[in-house]
C-alpha cells in the first residue's frame, strides 16, 4: 500500500468519526524519501489529503516511505524513530506526538 492510499484511508476514518481531532487546526506534512509530499489538513472536525505541499505545514515528518507505513501501522516506535534518525521533525513537536494517538485511533 502507498503512503497516498494509507493517508487516504485515514482521512476517510477520521470524517467518519472525527471524535480524536475535534476541535483541531493542523496540516500535517509527510516528506518521504522517494521524493514525495503529502499534506493531511484537519480542520473543523474534518480531514483533507493533499499531494504535495501547497500550505505551511505546523509539523512535518520526514522518513522514508517504508518507515512511513510501518509508523502508521504500529510497528515502528515514532521515540526510537526518532533517536535511531529513521524520523525527522520539523514544527511543532507536540503535535507529532499528538498525531501518534490520532494514528493509533484511526488503523
Amino acid at each position: 500500500m502507498s503512503a497516498q492510499e494509507v493517508l487516504q484511508k485515514i482521512v476517510e476514518k477520521v470524517n467518519r468519526e472525527p471524535g480524536e481531532v475535534q476541535g483541531m487546526n493542523v496540516i500535517y506534512q509527510f516528506e518521504l524519501s522517494n521524493q514525495e509530499t503529502h499534506q493531511v489538513r484537519l480542520h473543523h472536525d474534518q480531514a483533507a489529503y493533499t499531494e504535495g505541499s501547497p500550505e505551511k505545514a505546523d509539523c512535518t515528518l520526514i522518513c522514508s516511505q517504508e518507515n512511513f507505513i510501518k509508523l502508521v501501522e504500529g510497528k515502528l516506535n515514532p521515540t526510537t524513530a526518532m533517536m535511531t534518525g529513521k524520523l525527522k521533525i520539523k514544527g511543532n513537536l507536540s503535535l507529532a506526538v499528538k498525531l501518534q494517538s490520532i494514528l493509533k485511533a484511526y488503523q
